[in-house]
């Protein structure tokens, strides 16, 4: 690979989508503390440009103290101004002394982001090909029903503005509907580890 490709890659890869998940261990007591700072952590990252929207796990039961947080930016640009900012510094500071423990940071990129189970952590993504193979058996179905569904009224529109409503509509699908499901039915398999670890 040339040095010019070499540093094509690394710029495309630079404006890849990237989501956080940041997982807190808080101290007994100091729930309502906690949430009332993330919720203020996600209103001023909500004021940053790149920003793509957060969302907070809450513990599975009350003997595991642990929060994840998952929140997106639109590049390593972005997520960076953020993550340097005053603004965040100001609360991570009140954050840090409501936890058990120091904050625990992963940054996923891809289609990585959509194989995630609440309660993992850290985030330890399944082998590419099982990535691969599970995406495929929720787009397959996605796709052919948008098209049984839509397919006579698609066809009349240009075939860029076909495209784009396609893509649009499976992929709000794909992130929100089908591979929050997918993965949990397939965590058996994708998760192996995971599964041994939890008994």
């Amino acid at each position: 690979m040339s040095v010019a490709e070499t540093t094509s890659t690394a710029r495309d890869q630079s404006q890849e989508p990237l989501t956080v998940v940041v997982s807190r261990r808080v101290r007994k007591g100091e729930q309502r503390a906690f949430e009332q700072l993330s919720s203020q952590m996600t209103e001023r990252a909500a004021n940053f440009p790149g920003y793509l929207g957060a969302t907070m796990f809450r513990p599975s039961s009350p003997d595991d103290p642990e929060y994840r947080i998952v929140f997106k930016f639109r590049d390593r640009e972005t997520l960076t101004a953020w993550e340097e900012s005053e603004e965040r510094a100001e609360l991570l500071e009140q954050i840090e002394s409501l936890l058990v423990q120091p904050s625990e940071r992963e940054v996923t990129s891809g289609i990585v982001t959509w194989f995630t189970l609440p309660g993992q952590n850290p985030v330890q993504p399944p082998p590419k090909w099982k990535m691969t193979l599970v995406s495929w058996l929720a787009l397959y179905p996605a796709v052919t029903l948008v098209f049984v569904l839509f397919g006579d009224l698609l066809a009349q529109i240009p075939l860029l503005v076909r495209t784009l409503l396609v893509t649009a509509v499976v992929m709000v699908l794909m992130s929100y509907v089908l591979m929050p499901r997918m993965t949990r039915w397939f965590r058996f398999w994708l998760f192996p580890d995971h599964r041994r670890n939890s008994r």
